[in-house]
């Protein structure tokens, strides 16, 4: 059963849920059904596949109680754009930011802002895997929750498979190595072209360091926006969609 089969499925239930307790917020019954139709695609949510590298995405919390139709209706909510759906999902007091921004009714705000940027994050989020600490505990992405041996600063995830770190910023120049979902420095540069950053990346079989130039577009900062969800009430809820540190 595919999630596109089980979502679509929920159109033949709203009638059924009309019948529910009505003491229950009409979000959360819609929520609970989600969720009972996805029980059978637990791993559809996130890539099943892991692609090559260190560092690159996978789903460690298909296990948790719960967790994999919580991503699963999370994953319909970004696909839809549905920001009802998506607020259905999320605590009251979700942390945005550490300047005080928190609320489900502020990130309604924000998923309205920006000309939906803050969708295109999420959307990019539930590619980048998920990472557990214990039974109550979720983050994406994956690489978020692993100790990963670069100063997060300054520090970057390449994410793609065989991506060149040319020896001059431009696609033309000699190709010093191709990197695959790993850990590289960024590195300060006054002479960088738009369009690339100047990083260092140590080769994992030999140690050694390279420094070059690889696309701007195929760098993720490694305390970039990460989504956090906990379990509470045996239901789970983002309760932190926030970048930095």
């Amino acid at each position: 059963m595919t999630i596109k089969r089980a979502l679509g499925a929920t159109l033949p239930l709203l009638a059924m849920l009309s019948a529910c307790d009505r003491s229950d917020p009409p979000s959360e019954r819609l929520e609970r059904a989600a969720e009972e139709l996805v029980s059978d695609v637990e791993n559809e949510a996130l890539p099943a596949q892991r692609p090559d590298g260190p560092w690159a995405p996978r789903n460690d919390c298909a296990d948790l109680p719960g967790a994999s139709a919580f991503l699963a209706s999370l994953k319909s909510a970004v696909d839809a754009r549905d920001a009802d759906a998506l607020v259905a999902l999320t605590a009251e007091d979700v942390k945005l930011d550490f300047g005080g921004g928190t609320g489900a009714g502020k990130l309604r705000e924000r998923l309205a802002a920006n000309n939906g940027a803050h969708w295109e994050t999420l959307a990019q989020l539930m590619d980048l895997g998920c990472a557990t600490s214990d039974d109550t505990s979720l983050t994406l992405p994956w690489y978020f929750g692993q100790t990963i041996p670069v100063d997060p600063y300054m520090g970057a995830i390449v994410t793609g498979e065989n991506v060149s770190l040319f020896n001059a910023p431009d696609t033309d120049a000699a190709v010093l190595a191709t990197v695959s979902w790993d850990a590289v420095e960024r590195l300060p540069d006054d002479t960088a072209r738009e369009g690339f950053e100047r990083v260092a990346w140590t080769k994992p079989e030999t140690e050694e360091r390279v420094e070059g130039y690889i696309s701007n577009s195929k760098l993720r900062g490694m305390i970039d926006y990460r989504l956090i969800a906990n379990r509470r009430n045996n239901r789970w809820r983002i309760t932190a969609l926030i970048a930095g540190d």
